[in-house]
């Protein structure tokens, strides 16, 4: 079986983002990671080459230089090769992404391409079901694990208070949620045989962005809390400023 997961660096989630002057993302001391659903999706990918034998995993991922460190982590869980399209400056336009992306992916013959539900930096949601369609293929999305049978993959989509389940006939591209299953690490000498897997680095060619993140701004400030009194006496005015401030009641 061949296998399709395409990843994306983005910064850690436990360091503070910085807004520069300029309204763009200050990158000085930001710690870079692959993208937590990536990781997810990078597991359940694994987990299929485990069960069935010959299968081959390829990773896709744009991004700058740097991202090839998030590559070789890939690599060292259990990704066979890589394809890195090299780029400095990512669009904000998903589509834009999503035509880089199938470019590559549609001459693979792909049997399963895995994305992650979303990238945690802008929270788009979008590329994977794009590149699904632009490939003509079926999609099921935030998708926690799967089981295969020959040319076709049960896949399992929790809801809110039940699970959603979904046959699909490969080829077929799917996106990750959160599974039952955490991602695995690395071990040193799983790192150092992930440097002698195949990179191939290409430069992509993005079509016109019809997208642009003119700016980033924090939220505003949430106002001081209230202490209106002590005890029973202070129920009404508590009452009255829910209904005539707070407006919840």
């Amino acid at each position: 079986m061949k296998i399709a997961l395409c990843i994306k660096q983005v910064p850690d989630t436990s360091v503070r983002v910085k807004i520069a002057q300029d309204g763009k993302i200050d990158a000085s001391g930001v710690e870079y990671v692959i993208n937590p659903y990536d990781e997810y999706a990078l597991e359940e990918a694994v987990r299929l080459k485990e069960q069935i034998t010959g299968s081959e995993i390829t990773l896709v991922s744009i991004g700058p230089e740097k991202a090839q460190q998030m590559i070789l982590k890939a690599l060292a869980i259990g990704a066979d090769k890589a394809v890195h399209l090299k780029v400095d400056n990512i669009p904000q336009d998903p589509l834009a992404i999503a035509k880089v992306l199938a470019e590559e992916l549609k001459g693979g013959a792909y049997d399963i391409i895995f994305f992650g539900k979303k990238a945690v930096d802008n929270d788009n949601h979008q590329v994977g079901a794009i590149v699904a369609e632009l490939l003509n293929l079926p999609c099921v999305t935030a998708c926690t694990h799967y089981e295969v049978k020959d040319s076709e993959v049960t896949a399992y989509r929790e809801i809110e208070g039940g699970v959603e389940v979904y046959e699909v006939q490969l080829p077929a591209v799917f996106t990750q949620e959160k599974g039952p299953h955490e991602p695995r690490y690395p071990q040193l000498r799983e790192l150092m045989a992930a440097r002698r897997k195949p990179l191939t680095v290409k430069q992509p060619n993005f079509s016109s962005s019809k997208t642009e993140s003119l700016a980033l701004s924090y939220p505003p400030a949430r106002p001081q809390g209230k202490i209106v009194g002590k005890g029973v006496e202070a129920v009404p005015d508590l009452v009255r400023l829910l209904h005539e401030e707070a407006k919840v009641i």
